[in-house]
Order: C-alpha cells, then sequence, then structure tokens
C-alpha cells in the first residue's frame, strides 16, 4: 500500500533509543484531551476489554467507566509503569515486529491515539489489530497535527492533514474485516481577529474509527 520511501523516516535509528528516556508529558493540548476522553465515553463500554496501543503514562480514559482489562504497549517501561489505567503492559517496536502477543479475538476496543503516524508497516499492524478484536469490536485511530518529524514517516511528514485522514482510512480499508472507516474532523478553531494577530488555535482533532465484522 505505501512504497518504500513513503515508510522511511529522517532518523532511521532505532525507534527504541529515541523513546528510551521517558517524557512524562502530554503531546497535544487540553482541548484534544478532553474531545478524546469525550469519544472514549461515548463509544467505550463499561466492562469491556481494551487494548491501548503505543500508549505511555495516560491514557486519556474517562475516569468514571470502570473496564474489564486495560492491556497497554509502549516503547518506554518507565512510562507505562506510571499509567494508572494499565492492568498490564508490554514493550514492542511494531516496526520491527508488528505481531502482537495476543491470541484472536480478545478485546472490544483497540486505541491509539496521536501515534499511527509512527507506523512504518500499517498493513501488518492494522492485520493485527482487526484479527484481535472480536467481532463487531473497534478500533479508534485519534490525531492531530503535531508529531516527532523526524521519527513519522514520509508518507504522513508530506501530506495534508486531510490527506493523512484519508491515508488512515486507507490503513483500515486494506483489511477485508473491517466496515467503512468512520471519521471525525474538528478542526482547529480560533476567531479570525486572533489568526491575523498569529495566536496559535487549539489542536484540530481527527478520528477514524473502523469496526469489525460481525462475521
Amino acid at each position: 500500500m505505501l512504497l518504500d520511501q513513503q515508510r522511511s523516516k529522517l532518523d532511521n535509528t532505532d525507534d527504541a533509543m529515541f523513546y528510551e528516556m521517558p517524557r512524562f508529558v502530554t503531546h497535544v493540548d487540553e482541548n484534544f484531551i478532553q474531545q478524546l476522553t469525550d469519544l472514549y465515553r461515548e463509544r467505550l463500554k463499561p466492562n469491556s476489554c481494551i487494548f491501548d496501543m503505543m500508549s505511555s503514562w495516560v491514557s486519556h480514559l474517562p475516569d468514571d467507566i470502570k473496564f474489564d482489562r486495560v492491556e497497554g504497549h509502549g516503547l518506554n517501561a518507565t512510562e507505562l509503569a506510571k499509567n494508572p489505567r494499565l492492568d498490564s503492559y508490554f514493550v514492542q517496536n511494531f516496526n520491527q515486529n508488528p505481531k502482537l502477543p495476543f491470541p484472536d479475538a480478545v478485546f472490544d476496543a483497540v486505541l491509539n491515539a496521536v501515534s499511527v503516524q509512527y507506523l512504518q508497516y500499517p498493513e501488518a499492524v492494522f492485520t493485527e489489530i482487526c484479527r484481535i478484536l472480536k467481532p463487531g469490536g473497534m478500533a479508534i485511530i485519534s490525531f492531530s497535527n503535531r508529531m516527532f518529524y523526524q521519527k513519522a514517516i514520509q508518507a504522513w511528514r508530506d501530506d495534508t492533514e486531510a490527506n493523512r485522514l484519508e491515508l488512515v482510512k486507507r490503513y483500515f480499508k486494506n483489511v477485508p474485516g473491517f466496515l467503512e472507516p468512520e471519521v471525525i474532523v474538528r478542526p482547529s478553531s480560533i476567531p479570525p481577529i486572533l489568526q491575523m494577530m498569529g495566536i496559535p488555535g487549539s489542536d484540530p482533532f481527527y478520528a477514524a474509527i473502523g469496526t469489525k465484522l460481525l462475521q
């Protein structure tokens, strides 16, 4: 689905080296985080099993919903250990090994927040996402316009925000087991007078939601 050049990164060193030092920060603004938490509250069911992939020290899950299990994944064990919503976690570089260590059809939802731009082999990862989802389960892929530029793939770096959303939709469509993905687009809002003054608005919010076929 992607050409080799489109998978390339400006920084080709091992991703584990880049993420070796923990970063106890959020990579999007409070407005984005609130919208993401609200989306999770709306779509995720109580007592369900969740896989939070490419996570960190915070998952942005709503505090008022109890889940049966939240499995986490990332590239920094120190960050993951600080995440209070994770029942367990593991460290794995999906660009080296996209195979997920779970049996088929065990999760009700798979979440990926502001990290999809770093996947060099999204076809393999999204195939695995579909495999571990229960029939009718959903994957919520959210992102904004921020990134670690040197670690994002070229197909993401060099395109527009609208085309990045189309790219994620293609990731879902490349897997036969997903329905047509739903998209949410909420551009940054700021009054024109403030734009003229060069004052930045809030982070734009994008999400693509893929639901696994019931059969």
